[in-house]
């Protein structure tokens, strides 16, 4: 089978065509998907810049849109839940952040973020949970430079937990 000079050249203005067509199709999705990507990181931004000048409520409420178009965005999780926490809704903070845990497990080895997981945790009555995470991090002997006092804190909310057990064990005999 050969083929005649004309129908090369319709077989290749065909191929140039269908590239063409794809490149713009391509540059016309990722435009809108630019587009979306700077609403949404103008947004987070916006979140991050309220929560710092302590306007939490509306902090929340523009880092609640990233989370509507990026709900598994580890970041968005994890401001939402330091934002949740300083507006004194443990419960929600708790969940946020066990979500940037389930995003990211690797997280448990980030000592920042482990004892900020216990505190929320102790707020939102987690107390085995909490026990769970502090005593990870009392194991791990971890210090943070800009935290000199991280293993009393970590002992500190360790007999807090053993405190407010009792208090609960003797409230429900």
């Amino acid at each position: 089978m050969t083929f005649t000079e004309s129908v090369r050249k319709y077989i290749l203005s065909g191929i140039v065509a269908l590239v063409v067509i794809g490149l713009i199709v391509a540059s016309v999705l990722a435009g809108k998907q630019d587009e979306e990507f700077m609403m949404s990181e103008s947004l987070y931004n916006q979140a991050v810049q309220l929560q710092a000048n302590g306007d939490l409520e509306d902090a929340e409420l523009m880092i609640s849109e990233v989370l509507k178009k990026h709900p598994h965005s580890e970041v968005a999780n994890y401001v939402a839940g330091l934002t949740t926490a300083q507006n004194d809704d443990m419960k929600k903070a708790a969940i946020y952040m066990q979500k940037v845990l389930d995003i990211n497990p690797h997280k448990v080895e980030d000592p920042r973020f482990m004892i900020q997981l216990g505190e929320i945790f102790v707020g939102a009555e987690k107390y085995e949970e909490a026990k769970i995470v502090l005593l990870r991090c009392q194991e791990s002997q971890w210090t943070l430079e800009d935290f000199p006092n991280y293993q009393e804190h970590i002992s500190t909310l360790l007999a807090q937990i053993e405190n407010l057990q009792l208090k609960e064990g003797t409230n429900n005999e």
